[in-house]
């Protein structure tokens, strides 16, 4: 007998330093939702503790094997999961090879997509190549650090610089160094969430940040939204503490705007993603667009920047999950 109602379970939590920030996009997807059409669950992944809420509050272990968990006595197999977990094994391509093997498609781009994106030093390399502008950046390897000196990180990177965890979705770990005294302790600091670190050139200017999604059907490039923070750089507190101005529509030129909403599109199709992506760039004041990241499993909640840009988009979010579900079942 056919479902009426696909079982969609949002997962959520992982084990990086965002794993609270991942709940509650879990929250906020769960809100958006058309609970009419799908038959939602919230599923828990931390460690090998992974456990679905069901809709009485209570929860239930999930069955690794297969994904599935018992309600009412019954066995229940998710139709689709929606990843939004911040860090890994989420954004990693970890989690994505397990639903690869077991068949259940899934929000996110594959394997290959997550881990490279995943790693900042890595994916920045790789679109170098298709000639996109990204910041000088320099890679040191825990254990290795002695092989890059404070010295060539001055000469080759500049101050200010960043210095960043390579391969984590977290904010944390994250420090503006203003000179070469700085770089030891920021590079302990960014080796406690992940053992590559990333010391990167920085670029002056307007951050904004481009939200895309394609599906079968049609390419949506959302509006632009323009970061503005009295911070030293877009932090934590920024991100989540509302030490932030989010503007949507971003205050910048047209022409300006066309260019960035155009990159974005050609970046989803170079790295062959799917979903909904989000592109943080900066516009150095001569008009250059650089990319700063891309996020895969991006923020989720009421005041994250994608339902932000969907909202200005006169689209709603639960329309636009409806439609990225749908498209792996067309």
């Amino acid at each position: 007998m056919k479902k009426l109602k696909r079982d969609i379970a949002i997962v959520c939590g992982g084990d990086s330093s965002e794993h609270d920030v991942s709940l509650r996009s879990a929250q906020g997807l769960y809100s958006f939702f058309d609970k009419e059409r799908y038959n939602v669950y919230i599923v828990d992944v931390k460690g090998l503790d992974w456990r679905v809420e069901l809709h009485d509050g209570t929860t239930v272990p999930i069955d690794r094997n297969d994904f599935t968990f018992v309600e009412n006595g019954k066995a229940r197999h998710f139709d689709y999961a929606y990843i939004t977990i911040h860090g890994t094994p989420g954004e990693n391509g970890i989690l994505q090879g397990y639903f690869d093997l077991i068949g259940v498609p899934y929000s996110t781009s594959g394997v290959l997509v997550e881990a490279m994106t995943f790693d900042k030093f890595v994916l920045n390399q790789y679109l170098r190549g298709y000639g996109v502008s990204v910041a000088e950046s320099l890679l040191i390897r825990q254990g290795y650090e002695q092989l890059v000196s404070d010295d060539e990180v001055e000469e080759r990177i500049g101050m200010p610089c960043f210095v960043k965890p390579a391969n984590d979705g977290s904010s944390f770990g994250v420090s503006k160094v203003k000179n070469k005294d700085q770089l030891a302790p920021a590079i302990r600091k960014a080796m406690l969430e992940s053992s590559d670190v990333m010391v990167e050139q920085y670029l002056e200017g307007t951050e904004i940040t481009v939200g895309v999604f394609k599906t079968k059907k049609r390419s949506v490039v959302l509006p632009i939204t323009e970061v503005v923070t009295n911070n030293e750089f877009f932090d934590y507190d920024a991100k989540y503490n509302g030490q932030v101005q989010e503007i949507t529509p971003a205050r910048i030129p047209d022409e300006v705007a066309r260019r960035a909403s155009e990159l974005t599109s050609h970046i989803y199709d170079i790295l062959h993603c799917n979903g909904i992506i989000r592109i943080d760039y900066i516009i150095s004041k001569d008009g250059k667009i650089s990319m700063l990241e891309v996020n895969t499993t991006p923020g989720m909640t009421a005041t994250s920047f994608i339902p932000q840009q969907v909202r200005a988009a006169g689209l709603t979010m639960t329309d636009v999950l409806t439609e990225i579900v749908e498209n792996q079942f067309s």
